[in-house]
């Protein structure tokens, strides 16, 4: 089969089987994504509200995937911020890429690899892919777990001879001397550690091969250089009851990681983002571990970034926005931005990009899902 046809019976079917309506305003067919020369095109855009979410690039069935193709693929990634998915395929072999949060500047790396003849025995690999899990965020925590087992393979296997020789001390010094070879059975216990952590993630292949060796070498949990706010605007907290208002007000819904948090903090405001209509609020989701509508304030301005006065350099900030046409800081009002005494808790949806809700929603919402 050519392109076309790989796309149709192939691609198609298996994109509506992750939940996406082909039909419908959640799949756009030749994007078009903004270059530096001008602009291209990537097959399919997943998207969630106006956002795109996922990029899905196809080649034909008897085509092989390669790494310029992978690399392509990085390129249309990094040129939208919300998109934080990237799928390759000839319909038969897929590759998945992510965007690192782990990394400055989150590049995009492969996380797994499959082909169709695995779903049969490993379907969980899907729930990386599904309509909702990329909505609800599950398939960010996945994408950690299997980078987290991956980081943990390669470091045990580097490492054998150190973590032997540690295992082996660890015993001697619980028990003293024993009548068996213990290096040799720790030996064989670092070894069925690494079997146990493969299984675990046995749908994932062991090199992909769009990943680089610096991707490779990963760098150790806690080297990215967190930043403290300069001067923190939060003027307090505020229960939901207690933020005055028309219900029917609208309230513009911002995810955020924790790292993004010193950009609200110092400069009351948010940005780089693409709004496409009026609102009034802005409440602020903040990702991770805290999974909640946390911070909440009153809309003064939407302007250009070099307008916005920001107190620091883009390039500065933990999240390294990349400044693309058509992308705003929204301004708040002095003095109203504020913690919420009483935040939203994630329940199963959450905004992956900009999404609206109201203000006598967010006032009466008892989980994410009572206000998106």
């Amino acid at each position: 089969m050519d392109e076309e046809n790989t796309k149709v019976k192939l691609i198609q079917p298996f994109l509506e089987l992750l939940g996406w309506d082909l039909y419908s305003t959640e799949v756009a067919l030749e994007y078009t994504i903004p270059m530096a020369s001008g602009s291209t095109h990537v097959d399919y855009a997943l998207l969630v509200g106006d956002s795109p979410v996922v990029f899905v690039e196809a080649k034909p069935v008897r085509s092989t995937l390669t790494s310029d193709e992978v690399q392509q693929l990085r390129s249309y990634m990094r040129q939208e911020l919300d998109v934080d998915w990237g799928i390759l395929t000839n319909g038969k072999s897929f590759e998945v890429l992510t965007k690192n949060r782990r990394r400055n500047g989150g590049e995009e790396v492969s996380v797994v690899q499959f082909d169709l003849d695995d779903l049969a025995e490993n379907p969980n690999v899907l729930e990386l892919l599904t309509k909702e899990s990329i909505r609800s965020g599950k398939s960010d925590e996945v994408a950690e777990q299997v980078a987290q087992t991956n980081r943990a393979i390669r470091r045990l296997q580097e490492n054998e001879n150190s973590v032997t020789e540690s295992v082996t001390e660890a015993v001697e010094n619980e028990v003293g001397d024993l009548t068996i070879d213990l290096e040799e059975q720790s030996r064989e216990f670092v070894q069925n550690l690494v079997s146990v952590l493969r299984e675990q993630r046995h749908f994932v292949s062991e090199e992909s091969p769009g990943e680089s060796e610096e991707e490779d070498e990963s760098e150790p949990d806690d080297t990215p250089d967190e930043i403290e706010p300069l001067e923190n605007r939060v003027v307090g907290t505020i229960t939901r009851k207690e933020i005055e208002g028309d219900p029917e007000t609208r309230v513009a819904v911002f995810p955020t990681k924790e790292s993004g948090l010193p950009f609200l903090k110092e400069n009351e405001a948010w940005g780089f983002v693409r709004v496409g209509s009026d609102f009034d609020y802005v409440a602020m989701y903040v990702t991770g571990d805290v999974r909640r509508v946390k911070y909440f304030a009153k809309v003064s301005d939407v302007v250009e970034p070099d307008e916005a006065e920001l107190m620091r350099e883009p390039l500065d900030y933990k999240d390294r926005a990349k400044i693309a046409e058509g992308k705003k800081v929204v301004m708040f009002e002095s003095g109203s931005l504020y913690e919420l005494e009483d935040p939203v808790p994630f329940e199963s949806k959450y905004p992956q990009s900009l999404q609206y809700t109201t203000l006598g929603k967010l006032r009466s919402a008892e989980t994410t899902d009572d206000m998106l």
